[in-house]
């Protein structure tokens, strides 16, 4: 449904067009492409967060190994929405306006045959009084480049928004997880999962291997299915087709289809009543999903979830803690459910600055094609390294600083032009209200769900600032996310960050403030994860399937303060990389419920107020020991969550085909780390 790839954090393009000094030339057309990547719009708003960034990271990744591969999503014309905060109010939402013709990357395809018209095709979309009807869709391509601009991966955006689209399909194509009614959110998936088909067959493309990211377009196995149907009784199956006929088709689709599930929260999981999808699906749709989607919890519904466990060769896990997890609710595919933890685009995610140290050091001459050349000793022994890393991290904590304060200014400025209240108390504070650079600052940023509790650290205000006032210590916590438009309790979330803001500062004598930044994106993700100097992730264990925000900080070699969730429990290192609090006993035993009462809040909070003393002595007070975690964090963590490491792992295990090259690296890549040890 989503994929993240903001040409503003990776642009090997206009970095090279601007090394070159190539920015005027004599052939307008091109002069025009030229301009485009040098000053078109940088933002591709189809993504909400970890998932959709994931993607785009694991795109970028193919190309680098130069392995074939192709991705199909929608491209959503107010993508996902932008964020305005009011101190008062938390947090509206409104569209987000973009151009995706202006957008460097991104191209609309158009017919070879007449290329002054878009290329449009044709999308079966059955409804429900049995009459075939199709709708149609144009085609966008977005370019994933490669650092060394030999190679991309396509990126196909079905675009929904014709003038021939009825009403309901214009709607749904507006914005990215459209929640209005179940009725959107069920033909937002429709969408999806019944253009992969037709548009493979429109481009000429072949796959051996269908990949589900997520179950979002799973209903591209049923179109799968029906064409093995009717090559197998002719297109009169609806008539004779029996259900064994049908699990023969399953059986054979599913070989050709792998599934990764992203999440153990319950609202992950896409489910639909049955009168719902009788209402937009033919009798043989939902022959079918009786058959396939069943859900022994609420027999009303569809679970779509089940839905892609079920039509697969092979099911995989984000991390190994996941799981764990995912066999638990899963008992009935426990066998085939198997671990590839997630990684980052390293090139994409480590920060300009640390990227100009990396390159300066001849024992990491090769960094930006094998992340794996971080993992010696003597990166940890250089006396020089350490230094330049430290000037480096000081500087982007500056820019970060120097981010936040501009931002105080100009929400203060613009409560004298607007009704917005400025969502940080410290925008009313003349003098005292700016932050400093080198003041221990922590970062958090995600998405607001009830279960990730962004709000954890400040359960008990008067004894955090306590705390902080006994050792003196001056401490910026920086935070940022959205909430989804329908998640009122994730917003009310949001809201108490705002409500806590005075009170934390007033008792704690100045000593700690607290920053929301508004409007999350990748270009303010890739700031934070370097520019603090601890990462925040304390959801309630073990609901986080793997938590990427966390490896962004850590191949920057900024510690992770966390819940042993996740990834975290794989990147921990014994205390070598960071800190853990809270909760980790065994999954078995482990409540998986997000209700209010059941997320551990007092036990939790606590468990971190008695480790933050000794993390705030590490900083200010032995230094040379804090820097010790950052570098293992580049020694222990850089090369293995990185997603060429990941990429490799999925290329092996689903086994394609390779040439000997690209065949030697994948092998090189996925011996770096196996997430799936430990499996039964």
């Amino acid at each position: 449904m989503e994929i993240g790839a903001d040409p503003d954090v990776f642009h090997p393009l206009q970095n090279h067009l601007l090394k070159n000094e190539i920015t005027n030339v004599n052939d307008q057309e091109l002069q025009n492409h030229i301009d485009k990547f040098l000053f078109g719009p940088r933002k591709i708003p189809n993504y909400s967060g970890g998932l959709g960034v994931l993607a785009g990271d694991t795109l970028k990744s193919f190309a680098d190994l130069h392995f074939p591969a192709a991705a199909i999503s929608i491209l959503y014309r107010e993508g996902y929405f932008s964020q305005i905060v009011d101190s008062h109010v938390g947090q509206i939402d409104q569209a987000t306006h973009w151009s995706p013709h202006d957008t460097p990357t991104l191209y609309l395809l158009h017919e070879p045959d007449s290329p002054e018209k878009p290329l449009e095709i044709d999308i079966p979309f059955p409804n429900n009084n049995g009459t075939p009807s199709t709708i149609r869709a144009q085609v966008w391509m977005k370019l994933e480049l490669n650092e060394n601009l030999d190679y991309f991966v396509p990126e196909f955006l079905l675009d929904y928004d014709l003038e021939s689209s009825p009403p309901l399909i214009k709607d749904a194509a507006q914005r990215l997880y459209n929640s209005k009614s179940p009725m959107l959110k069920a033909i937002q998936r429709r969408m999806l999962g019944s253009g992969v088909m037709p548009l493979m067959e429109a481009l000429g493309l072949s796959a051996r291997t269908i990949h589900l990211n997520e179950q979002h377009g799973v209903t591209a196995t049923l179109n799968m299915i029906l064409t093995e149907l009717t090559e197998k009784l002719g297109p009169d199956y609806r008539q004779t087709m029996s259900d064994k006929d049908i699990m023969e088709a399953v059986s054979k689709v599913s070989q050709k289809v792998v599934y990764t599930i992203h999440t153990p929260v319950k609202a992950g999981h896409d489910r639909f009543t049955r009168d719902l999808y009788a209402e937009i699906s033919q009798d043989t749709c939902q022959r079918m999903l009786n058959l396939l989607a069943d859900d022994q919890d609420s027999p009303h519904e569809y679970n779509f979830t089940a839905l892609a466990m079920r039509i697969n060769r092979a099911v995989n896990a984000v991390s190994r803690l996941h799981r764990n997890v995912t066999r638990r609710q899963f008992p009935k595919y426990a066998d085939k459910i198997t671990a590839i933890t997630n990684g980052v685009h390293h090139l994409t995610w480590i920060s300009d600055q640390r990227a100009k140290i990396f390159d300066s050091h001849q024992i990491l001459k090769n960094w930006r094609n094998d992340p794996g050349c971080f993992a010696t000793e003597k990166l940890f022994n250089s006396e020089s390294f350490r230094h330049d890393l430290s000037r480096a991290w000081q500087l982007d904590n500056q820019f970060l600083i120097e981010y936040i304060n501009n931002m105080l200014i100009e929400h203060r400025n613009q409560m004298m032009e607007t009704w917005i209240d400025p969502p940080n108390y410290l925008s009313h504070l003349i003098e005292e209200g700016r932050l400093e650079p080198g003041v221990f600052t922590i970062g958090f940023a995600r998405r607001f769900s009830t279960y990730k509790r962004a709000d954890l650290i400040f359960d008990d205000i008067p004894y955090l600032a306590s705390i902080l006032v006994k050792g003196g210590w001056r401490v910026n916590f920086v935070f940022a996310g959205k909430a989804h438009p329908q998640d009122e309790p994730g917003q009310s979330v949001l809201k108490l960050i705002l409500d806590n803001q005075q009170e934390l500062y007033t008792l704690s004598k100045g000593l700690a403030k607290l920053i929301f930044i508004p409007n999350y994106d990748m270009k303010m993700a890739k700031m934070m994860v370097a520019g603090v100097h601890a990462w925040l992730n304390s959801p309630k264990r073990p609901l986080e399937a793997s938590g990427t925000s966390g490896m962004k900080a850590a191949i920057n070699g900024v510690p992770n303060v966390s819940v042993m969730d996740g990834w975290w429990e794989e990147g921990y290192h014994d205390g070598a990389t960071g800190w853990k609090f809270g909760y980790e006993g065994p999954v078995e035993e482990a409540n998986l419920s997000e209700d209010a009462d059941s997320l551990y809040y007092a036990e939790d909070s606590h468990a971190f107020y008695k480790l933050l003393p000794s993390m705030l002595q590490s900083f200010y007070e032995h230094p040379e020991t804090y820097m010790d975690k950052a570098l293992k964090n580049l020694q222990l963590n850089l090369p293995i969550f990185n997603t060429h490491r990941m990429a490799a792992e999925y290329i092996l295990k689903y086994k394609h085909d390779l040439d000997q090259n690209l065949a030697e690296r994948i092998e090189y890549f996925s011996s770096l780390y196996q997430s799936d040890i430990n499996g039964n």
